[in-house]
């Protein structure tokens, strides 16, 4: 989704330690597992390797400076979110859903795993993806495949920020196929609801 397919990190040595050096594009750094396999390769690991994997990405990568890091983790309450809330300071947690019942309850848990005392990571908000359908040919047009507001009305009963609703276009995928990322795409409803949802972001992480 990066254009990265064919790319891999490469060392680089600082003071007197060699690193692994993320790759850039679209002026974002990026490091990813993928990286580390080859294309058609599965990466089967129980939970303390992939654990380590996680804190090499702290630990033996040269990040330099950021303006924020962004952590994509997978959906549940597992040991990767564990190890992660104990190797990095977080500023807070961005839990993403769809509007469909089987999707809330996963999203329900992942908020109440970051409340529990002992994590305390604070909630930035919640992401609504796939909101609704809107055809390319039929711009005004929503059909709510996935159910209607479902993550809206999951962010009013837990009191936290709604920080927007994604709709489902096909320029999306197409866009992510492509390695162009469809906030790229100007006066496009992707950019504009991505825009949104980038300043709703700063705004929670401003609140801090």
């Amino acid at each position: 989704m990066m254009d990265l397919l064919h790319d891999k990190p490469q060392p680089i040595v600082v003071g007197d330690k060699q690193f692994i050096e993320p790759i850039t594009s679209h002026g974002v750094k990026v490091l990813s597992i993928g990286f580390f396999a080859e294309v058609n390769q599965a990466i089967v690991w129980r939970g303390p390797m992939a654990s380590k994997a996680l804190n090499q990405m702290f630990t033996d990568a040269y990040w330099g400076e950021l303006d924020y890091m962004i952590i994509d983790l997978p959906p549940g309450t597992g040991d990767i979110h564990l190890s992660l809330v104990q190797t990095a300071p977080l500023s807070g947690a961005v839990v993403v859903t769809t509007p469909q019942d089987v999707s809330l309850a996963d999203a329900r848990k992942g908020i109440n795993m970051f409340q529990i005392e002992s994590i305390n990571v604070p909630i930035l908000g919640l992401v609504e993806n796939m909101s609704w359908f809107t055809p390319e040919e039929l711009p005004e047009n929503k059909y709510f495949i996935f159910g209607k507001d479902g993550g809206k009305q999951l962010a009013q009963e837990l009191d936290i920020p709604l920080l927007a609703q994604l709709p489902l276009i096909q320029s999306i995928r197409e866009s992510g196929d492509a390695g162009r990322p469809a906030i790229l795409q100007e006066d496009s409803i992707s950019k504009k609801e991505l825009d949104k949802m980038i300043d709703n972001l700063e705004l929670a992480v401003n609140k801090l």
